[in-house]
């Protein structure tokens, strides 16, 4: 049996295209059984996420379960394949393994080391083994897939750096103040970075987020998800004086922090460091605020600067994460073309031990005594004879399990020996 991977990513299809391969995870019990219905495949897994949908799938015949895979998805989705093929991508065997474990260790991610993949992955797992549709393979597969991506994290640096504008922010928050947690932060703006940053401030446990915006509604609703305080926009210079950050973010054509604003507040707040991030293009805090004293000043510039060295960083522990993947896929595909000799290797005992008993029997319905003595020695001298007879080709075959001769050696015995 092979391992093979059909499926689509952030690298190889649009976003409006990943869209329509979409598996809602509440419906994917449907989509699960009809893949694992197909003719060549015995198990299934769908991984549908926002940057990648995957079909992990055990096939006895690669090319065969690629092409019924690929048909699914252009059936499933109604989509034709003349459309898919220029997205999809496909692996079998050792290929798809490595495949995996690079997708659970993050190195396939759109972020390097964001740790998001993993769960997901054993989110899709756990769907799999709900419905029925993963097996021994998948089990051992799937949980070497977590061990690696385990592995991957605490052998190298690969998710130690802030990668993100917003995390990076926060980050340089932290080497400021060291300990977030009796601050309080103003966010201005209310759009995907404001929020991002907000998630990761309260993961730092940070004392109170005030929010502003020009639509106030969009403050309050913000506010609301995060336990925080809306504040009017045309008030946060007012605000200054009490928060120890502040986030900016805003499409304003106009400075939203002046020079002055930041003068009177730090009088007011006795001149307690305060730390602003301006992550808006244009500008939205007068540039001339990073002379004062006790004030710290970062832009989009400063903090990209920061988001490449780390960039460059986790490329660097990409290599470390590459040489564990490939000592563990080794490892795992020796175990896998095992499986290929252990049903030869149990056909063929089978069906030598059918002939022992037959054999025995027929030799004790002809004796006079047909006692239960004369049974046991019958059965443990032809049971020793068998034994004997099989040692050297089965220890042949177990050597022959991970080399290119294998297929050979399987081939000959089922034949020499009529196996079915």
């Amino acid at each position: 049996m092979d391992i093979i991977v059909v499926g689509l990513n952030h690298k190889t299809a649009p976003i409006e295209m990943r869209e329509r391969l979409h598996f809602p995870s509440d419906a994917i019990e449907e989509p699960l059984k009809k893949v694992t219905d197909l003719s060549y495949i015995s198990e299934g897994l769908i991984l549908s996420t926002c940057n990648r949908v995957e079909v992990i799938a055990v096939t006895k015949d690669p090319e065969k379960g690629i092409n019924e895979v690929k048909d699914f998805l252009s059936f499933y989705h109604n989509v034709s394949k003349q459309q898919l093929d220029s997205c999809l991508y496909s692996y079998e065997s050792y290929d798809a393994v490595r495949h995996i474990f690079k997708v659970a260790s993050s190195l396939d991610s759109m972020i390097v080391g964001e740790p998001q993949i993993l769960g997901q992955l054993k989110d899709a797992y756990s769907m799999a083994n709900k419905y029925k549709t993963s097996g021994l393979i998948m089990h051992k597969f799937f949980h070497k897939a977590f061990s690696v991506g385990k592995k991957v994290r605490t052998e190298s640096m690969i998710a130690t750096s802030a990668v993100s504008i917003s995390f990076a922010a926060v980050e340089l928050a932290k080497k400021i103040f060291d300990d977030l947690k009796d601050k309080v932060v103003m966010l201005i703006g209310s759009g995907e970075m404001s929020e991002l940053a907000a998630r990761h401030l309260m993961n730092n446990g940070v004392k109170e987020i005030l929010i502003a915006n020009r639509t106030h509604s969009k403050a309050v609703k913000l506010a609301d998800e995060f336990v925080g305080r809306p504040i009017v926009f045309e008030d946060l210079a007012l605000f200054l004086d009490q928060v120890d950050i502040v986030i900016s973010s805003t499409s304003s054509p106009h400075y939203t922090i002046g020079y002055d604003d930041v003068v009177r507040s730090l009088k007011i707040r006795k001149y307690k460091p305060i730390f602003l991030i301006d992550i808006a293009v244009p500008r939205d805090i007068d540039p001339r605020i990073n002379n004062i004293d006790n004030v710290y000043l970062y832009d989009i510039d400063d903090i990209q600067g920061v988001v490449d060295a780390n960039i460059k960083a986790r490329r660097e522990e990409a290599k470390k994460a590459e040489r564990i993947i490939e000592r563990e896929v080794d490892q795992f595909d020796r175990w896998l073309k095992s499986l290929s000799v252990v049903p030869t290797i149990i056909s063929l005992k089978e069906s030598l031990e059918d002939i022992r008993k037959k054999e025995v029997e027929r030799t004790i319905s002809g004796l006079n005594g047909n006692s239960q003595l004369d049974r046991e020695l019958l059965d443990n001298l032809t049971s020793s004879i068998i034994n004997k007879i099989l040692h050297s080709p089965l220890t042949q075959l177990k050597r022959q399990e991970n080399t290119r001769r294998r297929d050979y050696y399987i081939d000959a015995i089922r034949n020499l020996f009529n196996l079915k």
